[in-house]
């Protein structure tokens, strides 16, 4: 194990999880989740959330202790996927999260088995991951209407059409912000 993860707010604030090692992994950074779920405020109730990149689940897991619905959380990496599946049962959020250990391009690429109001996108900074996921995103059958769409990386990307940037800042060499399908 490499460290852990503070959950910030919500029915599991204070709590902390292990984080493993793995290479790419890098989690958001405590003060940026905060910001983005004061963002976030009031359209988290009741969400169906995915976390694709889920690595630490650090956005999947505040989520649902923020009062999200469900979340779906997508990890390629096996350490990491198996980690976070140990994270939901030790606080035991079986029945809200699922892992799925998988390929976000491969996984978007499958009819959904359900539809989001929120997604997290926090991939890799050195990968074209970000372009390659958001197009994916804008078919109809994954989101919900109004749906959002979290966005984390070295520089604001280009957003599809349809995406409107409803909030974003930097921090610490990080652009993120908060996109709005519609």
């Amino acid at each position: 194990m490499a460290g852990q993860l503070r959950i910030i707010a919500g029915q599991w604030r204070g709590r902390r999880l292990p984080v493993t090692a793995a290479a790419g992994l890098r989690p958001t950074a405590d003060r940026n989740r905060e910001t983005l779920f004061n963002w976030l405020q009031g359209d988290l109730q009741g969400a169906r959330v995915l976390d694709l990149f889920a690595g630490t689940g650090a956005l999947g897991l505040e989520a649902l202790s923020r009062g999200a619905a469900s979340a779906v959380l997508v990890e390629r990496h096996r350490r990491a996927a198996s980690a976070l599946k140990a994270a939901i049962e030790q606080l035991d959020a079986t029945a809200l999260a699922q892992v799925i250990t998988d390929d976000a391009l491969r996984f978007l690429k499958r009819p959904p088995a359900a539809k989001f109001d929120l997604v997290f996108i926090d991939p890799p900074f050195q990968s074209t991951l970000l372009a390659a996921v958001m197009p994916l995103l804008t078919q109809d059958e994954w989101l919900n209407p109004g749906a959002q769409i979290y966005l984390e990386a070295a520089s604001m990307p280009m957003l599809p059409e349809h995406w409107t940037l409803r909030r974003g800042q930097s921090a610490g060499g990080v652009w993120y912000g908060l996109a709005v399908i519609g």
